[in-house]
Parts: C-alpha cells; structure tokens; sequence
C-alpha cells in the first residue's frame, strides 16, 4: 500500500503564508500532486474564516498548543480546541506536542481517555525539539505510561527534530517504529550556532536509512523549505522525489 503525500504548509515560509494565506499554499500543494496538506494553527490569521474555506483540503491539522501545560496538568481546552479545529477541516489526525508530562500527570490520563472517545479525530503525539517532550527516553516514559493507563496513541516521527536534541534518528525509529502513524520527512544540517531544516536532497541526516526503518504505508508530509521562483514546479519535483522514495 502506498502512503499518502502530504505537505505541511509551514514549508512555505512563515511569511508567505502570512501573506497569501493558507488555502493559497494548499490549492498550489494540491496543483502539484500533493495528496493533502497539515495546516499550521500558528499560521492562520483568521480561523473562523479560513479553516471553512481549508476544509477537504487538509488530512493534519497542527496544534501549537502543548497537551500537558507548564505544571503537568492536561490541558484539556487546548485539546479541545484542537479536535475542533480538526472536525472543521474534516481531517482524521490532530497532531500535539506532548507538553510538560510529568509523574503528577498520570493520573489526568484518565481524562485524556474520556475526551479521545468522544471523537474521531486520532490524536498523534510529536517528538518536538525540547528534551521534555522530544526526547527518546520522554516519549518512551510518557507511551509506557499512556499504554498502562489504556491510553494508545499513535505518534508524529519528524526525522529532523531528534538532531535538535543529540539524539539519533535511526534509534527512534527502531524505538518507535510500531508505534509511528505519520512522518514528517525533513532534511537537516548544521550551522554554527544551530540546526537548520533542509530538503532532503541536502541533508547530512541518513535520510533514506530513516524513511526505510519507518513503516511504508503511513503518511508522509514534506516538512522543509519549498522556495523558489517557479513554486508549483519546485513543489511538483519534491512531491514526485518523496512519492518514488516512499513507493521504494
């Protein structure tokens, strides 16, 4: 089976988008050959507007809400928020970081539980670019403790973001491999002073070792810069290149 390919719309820049707009970047994305696109919650300007006129175009909507707030306790309303968003654009996945989960938390699982049975959004939990919630040893504890609570979440592997951190890509992917429902594919190298995201072509990450160790037949999102004078035919290449490495 063949996974989707999809384009998160933060890949336009966040300028670019502020100046055209999301539902701009997803009809290009669309234009060129994109399955479907993640919409960045931090990107919309007006969302009781635009996320109507984004609905049937986006499988992801993206959170920028954290699911534990600072203290450990869940934040339920972000998590409302976010499966409203979601239920708009009639997208199947939320994705969420998974915040500050902390041994007090785990008794807020429970409720974690009780709101996910009330939708059909799946919630899909990233490994961001902080230690807290990022890293292998944070998500292995906070999966462990979700599965034993009765909680089975899926997760959002973004290649890139594990460098962030000194961690190993390739070790995640065997780490959660079983457990991945969605991978943002994202090239990196390294400036002085920071990690930078790139296309894959360009990445000094073991991209192609990382994208066979993770399942085939799950979606996979450009999640790096798309620019160029000819956007559509830039966008087109990227698409087609990822679509062939997936069908590999």
């Amino acid at each position: 089976m063949m996974s989707d390919v999809l384009i998160s719309l933060s890949s336009f820049g966040a300028a670019e988008v502020g100046r055209h707009g999301q539902l701009f970047f997803a009809q290009l994305a669309c234009a060129a050959g994109a399955d479907s696109v993640e919409v960045r919650g931090e990107l919309l300007r007006d969302p009781a507007s635009e996320l109507p006129a984004l609905a049937g175009l986006a499988s992801v909507y993206s959170s920028p809400e954290r699911l534990w707030a600072e203290g450990g306790w869940l934040d339920s309303a972000a998590l409302y928020r976010g499966i409203a968003a979601a239920t708009t654009l009639g997208a199947r996945r939320l994705k969420m970081s998974l915040g500050d989960f902390r041994a007090s938390s785990h008794g807020s699982l429970w409720g974690l539980k009780v709101q996910l049975a009330e939708t059909r959004v799946e919630l899909v939990i990233e490994n961001d670019q902080t230690a807290a919630a990022g890293s292998v040893p944070a998500l292995q504890n906070f999966f462990d403790v979700a599965d034993r609570a009765g909680v089975e979440l899926g997760m959002t592997f973004d290649m890139g973001n594990w460098h962030w951190l000194g961690e190993c890509p390739l070790q995640a992917a065997k780490a959660f491999g079983s457990r991945v429902r969605y991978v943002h594919a994202k090239g990196v190298q390294r400036l002085p002073a920071k990690w930078v995201a790139v296309p894959l072509a360009d990445s000094l990450a073991p991209w192609r070792s990382i994208l066979r160790a993770l399942p085939a037949e799950v979606p996979c999102a450009i999640e790096y810069p798309l620019t160029g004078d000819d956007l559509l035919a830039v966008t087109s290449n990227e698409v087609a290149q990822l679509r062939a490495l997936r069908a590999a």
